[in-house]
Order: structure tokens, then C-alpha cells, then sequence
């Protein structure tokens, strides 16, 4: 949570500088220069480093190595994780991976500048923060390659009697994929990332073409490289990469809204289904971030078709979920509310993709402001929606407290309401032909000017974001302080994290008594087992007679 507010952060100084630029910053801006202004060099850093650290160093680790490692084995009732030495091992290999991202900000000539995508040959030939850069991706990397392991261990090995694969809640599902995601994608990039480490300390040219000039000389190297190899093998991790941030929020948002509506999720076999399909089609997708390369029309068809295939099963996900509603008795507490926004804010995320998919339509859109957009509808108010509902939900298991309702209501309806004011301008601009990587936001250039004054809207709703983020820091530990005492199953819930564990669970063993599971994850509007008046009916418990 603290990168994801150092990330935030280094958001709102570039978009202050988008609405005003050659305007001095306030209160930071004589940590970025003498003139207290963001620099265009200040501002390329910013932007590598806010996706770096918004991805590698933000969501992922919160959605998979937070909830994942707290969650997943309270529901399927295993007292730990298959392998806790190598939970440590990860846990480390990331704190190295976080330290040398932050450190890189100290090096003389600054932190990477290349964007996160770092593409070659710019990146091999920057300044030393790439390097940096580097090689904390590799600890990053290694982090979530050793977590991964031990969630396919745990979840294969580790379920409690009667836990069958169709009786798994659904935020399990979405960890098990997601951590074979990460097992397959991320090697690649590790890979790369190593090549592109020869190629800047040791001579090799991995990555260098033969001929390249950099300014008016040659380059003096041995050539003979592909830049767009180094394209291929970040873009084979990075369109799984979106997925891993987003199928743990799917997952936390199922929870919640089963929970919440007091119904069985709709369609459950066909989501996990969707899931799994969904995962895999991830892996044959990932060239559709290329079409400007000129990869031919055979091949440009080729991802046009895969890219359309895998909005299917998502959107029978998200169909699931709204037809989970329908009828339902809801309760509109601050979770619910965060996962009843994710809803409508993943949907606009998926459909604005729809057009990147298509070369003719990516071709015009590439670069500008509509990608950016379209990216953080689905991530920013899509995934960190779902994570603010996870952390509401699960609060009261982890702390046995339950945080202040009026303070997440207004958290929640100041957040949606400013996330909206800061992305769908985007939108607009992008369709306006704005590039992203305009350091004055298009200042100079004629054709921005009809859509310029979204700028300063954009930024005084990133404010507005920031400040609403306020009343969810002083909930988090007014509610750790005085927050209201709960039960065990705080939320009436089915699921053996709330009907078999205390809250908080035991040290290092979860549950008094391990429990067996009779029944599916969801067994809500039931008249409860064993004549008792309730409207669920807990997992662990046996029907008698």
C-alpha cells in the first residue's frame, strides 16, 4: 500500500504539470529542481517509474501476495502455505526488488527514463538508472516465480477433506490461475531482462542492430540484435500481466457480492470455466501491442481474432456477476459498494479495448491518451476498486475490529466520482489524436488545442482522488484503534475463512480444528442446516440425519 501511494504520488506531480506547465510544483517542487519545476527528463522518469511501481511494486504484490497469501489458505482450510521458507525467500526477493527501484532515484543522472515498457535500444543506451532498473526487475520477477510455486503446491496439495476442485470458492480459482500466469509469463521477461543487462554492461547486442546511430556517430557495438525481440518477450509477460491484476479482483468481487446479494453466484461452473479459458487465450495475445511494427496481415489477423476470442470469456464473467444481483436481498455496505463500482468502471475498461484490437483502429489510437484510458479503467477504478472492497471485507477477519462505515462511504463515493473525473477525459483526448508522452500535455501543438482545457479538469480530479484517500488512511487506523468489536463470521458468510476460523486466526495452524466441507462455496437464501433460523448455510457444516 505504501508504493501504491509513492506511485500515486509521482502521478499527481506529472499531471499537475500536464495543467500547468513551466508552473512551478507546490510544496515538492524544490526537491525536483532548482526552478521547483518537474523537468521533461523529471517527467519521462516519473512516467516509467509510476507504471513500474503501480504494476510490479503496487497491485500485484497486494492482490496476489497479500490476499492471496492471507486468504487462500483460510479457505480451503490448510493451516499454512505448502512451503513457507520459500514464502519468506519471495517475500525478501521482493523488499530487494522494491529498495534498488526506490534507490534508483538517487543515482546522479536519475531513475529509468525509458517508460516501463523499456524498450530497446533506447533503454540499453540511458543513463545508469536503467541498470537499476534491471536488476530489480529480476528480484521483482524472482519474487513472484517463488510465490507462484507455492500457490499451485498449496492449492493442489493442501485442501481440506471434502474440498473438491467445483467446491473451491471462487477467489481460489482465480489465485490458482493466476499464479500459473505468473509461472509461465514471467520467465520470459526475466530472460530479457538479463539480455538487456548484457547488452549494457558486457559488450552484447541481444537487443542493438548493426548501424545504429546515436546522435551523429555510430554506436560501437557488434550489431547484429533485434530491438523487437525485446518487444516479443515484454509483451508475452505483459498482456498476462493485465490479467494478473485483474483475476484477483475478480475473485475478491465474487466473494463479496455472493456474500452481499445472500445468493449462490449465477453460472459458478461457467466462471470457473471462463477462468480457466480466459488464462490460457491470455498467452496468444500478445502481439496486438505490435501492430505498428509491420507485422503483416496474416499475422496482424492472427491476434485480431485471438484478442477478440478473449473478451469472451470475460464477459461472461462480468454477465455472471450482474445476473448475480438479480433478486438478490443486498446489502449496501462499503465492500459491496466498491465491488458494485468495479462492475460498471471493468466494463468501460473492456469494451475501449475492444478497437486497440484491431489494427486499423489500434493504428490511430496507438500511443495517445484513449491507451491510457482504456488501461486505467480497467486497473485503477477496475482492480483497485475490488482491492479497496477485498480490504473492507477481510479487515474484521485480520483484525477482528470492523472499520467505520460512514468514513469507507465516503471514501468510496469520492473515489468513483473522481476516478471518473481523471480517466474518461482521457477518452476524449485520445480520440482528439493527443500522444501521451507530450510532456506539456500538447501545449505546443495545434491539433491538441480544442481538448486542452481537459487538463486542468483532469488534475483537480487527481486531487480530489488524493484527498479522498485521506478518509481511508485515518479509518484504517482509527479502526485499528477503537474499531467495533465483531464475531468470528462478521458478515454471516459461508466461506471456512469466516465459518470455521476466529478472527483473527490461530498463529501459524488457522483453525482450532481443521475442518471438513460438505457442500459448495455460496449456500446462501438456504433455511440453514440443522434447523437453525439463518440464511446461509456454512461449507464446514454436515446436515444431520
Amino acid at each position: 500500500m505504501f508504493f501504491l501511494l509513492f506511485g500515486f504520488c509521482l502521478m499527481l506531480i506529472m499531471r499537475w504539470n500536464l495543467a500547468y506547465p513551466s508552473e512551478v510544483v507546490p510544496i515538492v517542487g524544490k526537491l525536483l529542481s532548482e526552478e521547483g519545476m518537474l523537468t521533461p527528463d523529471g517527467y519521462n522518469s516519473f512516467g516509467a517509474m509510476h507504471g513500474t511501481i503501480m504494476v510490479f511494486l503496487g497491485v500485484v504484490p497486494l492482490a496476489v501476495g497479500g490476499f492471496g497469501n492471507y486468504v487462500l489458505p483460510l479457505q480451503i482450510g490448510a493451516p499454512d502455505m505448502a512451503f513457507p521458507k520459500i514464502n519468506m525467500a519471495s517475500y525478501w526477493s521482493f523488499f530487494v526488488g522494491g529498495v534498488l527501484m526506490l534507490a534508483s532515484f538517487f543515482m546522479p543522472q536519475g531513475t529509468a527514463s525509458s517508460g516501463w515498457t523499456m524498450y530497446a535500444p533506447l533503454s540499453i543506451i540511458a543513463e545508469t538508472g536503467e541498470t537499476i532498473w534491471l536488476f530489480g526487475m529480476i528480484f521483482l520477477i524472482t519474487s513472484s516465480l517463488l510465490g507462484s510455486v507455492n500457490f499451485i503446491a498449496t492449492v493442489i496439495q493442501l485442501r481440506t477433506k471434502g474440498l473438491t476442485w467445483m467446491r473451491l470458492p471462487f477467489f481460489v480459482w482465480t489465485q490458482f490461475v493466476t499464479a500459473f500466469l505468473l509461472l509461465l509469463a514471467f520467465p520470459p521477461l526475466e530472460v530479457a531482462a538479463v539480455f538487456q543487462l548484457m547488452d549494457r554492461l558486457a559488450g552484447t547486442s541481444f537487443f542493438l542492430p548493426s548501424g545504429l546511430y546515436v546522435g551523429t556517430e555510430v554506436l560501437n557495438v557488434a550489431g547484429g540484435g533485434s530491438p523487437l525481440l525485446w518487444q516479443h518477450l515484454f509483451w508475452f509477460l505483459a498482456h498476462p500481466e493485465v490479467y494478473v491484476l485483474v483475476l484477483p479482483a475478480m475473485g475478491i468481487v465474487a466473494e463479496v457480492l455472493a456474500n452481499n446479494t445472500r445468493k449462490p453466484l449465477w453460472g459458478y461452473r461457467s466462471m470457473v470455466y471462463s477462468l480457466i479459458f480466459l488464462g490460457f487465450m491470455s498467452f496468444v495475445v500478445w502481439a496486438h501491442h505490435m501492430f505498428l511494427t509491420g507485422m503483416g496481415t496474416t499475422m496482424a489477423a492472427f491476434f485480431q481474432t485471438t484478442t477478440m476470442i478473449i473478451s469472451i470469456p470475460s464477459i461472461i464473467i462480468l454477465s455472471a456477476f450482474f445476473i448475480s444481483l438479480w433478486g438478490g436481498s443486498i446489502r449496501f455496505n462499503t465492500p459491496m459498494l466498491f465491488a458494485l463500482g468495479f462492475l460498471p468502471m471493468f466494463g468501460i475498461g473492456g469494451l475501449t479495448g475492444l478497437p486497440l484490437g484491431l489494427a486499423s483502429a489500434d493504428i490511430h489510437l496507438h500511443d495517445t491518451y484513449y491507451v491510457i484510458g482504456h488501461f486505467h479503467y480497467v486497473v485503477a477504478p477496475g482492480t483497485i476498486f475490488a482491492l479497496f472492497a477485498g480490504i473492507y471485507y477481510w479487515f474484521p477477519k485480520v483484525t477482528g475490529k470492523r472499520m467505520n462505515e460512514g468514513l469507507g462511504k465516503i471514501h468510496f463515493y469520492g473515489s468513483f466520482i473522481c476516478m471518473n473525473g481523471v480517466f474518461s477525459p482521457m477518452f476524449i483526448q485520445g480520440l482528439a489524436g493527443v500522444s501521451r508522452r507530450l510532456y506539456d500535455g500538447g501545449t505546443t501543438y495545434l491539433h491538441a488545442q480544442p481538448v486542452l482545457q481537459w487538463n486542468e479538469f483532469m488534475t483537480m480530479a487527481a486531487l480530489g482522488l488524493g484527498l479522498f484517500q485521506f478518509f481511508f488512511i485515518a479509518n484504517l487506523f482509527i479502526s485499528l484503534a477503537k474499531g467495533e468489536k465483531v464475531s468470528s463470521n462478521a458478515w454471516d458468510a459461508t466461506t471456512l475463512e469466516w465459518a470455521a476460523a476466529p478472527s483473527p486466526p490461530l498463529p501459524h495452524v488457522n483453525f482450532e480444528k481443521v475442518p471438513d466441507v460438505y457442500r459448495g462455496p455460496y449456500e446462501y437464501n438456504t433455511d440453514g442446516a440443522n434447523g437453525q433460523n439463518r440464511d446461509f448455510t456454512p461449507q464446514h457444516e454436515a446436515v444431520k440425519g
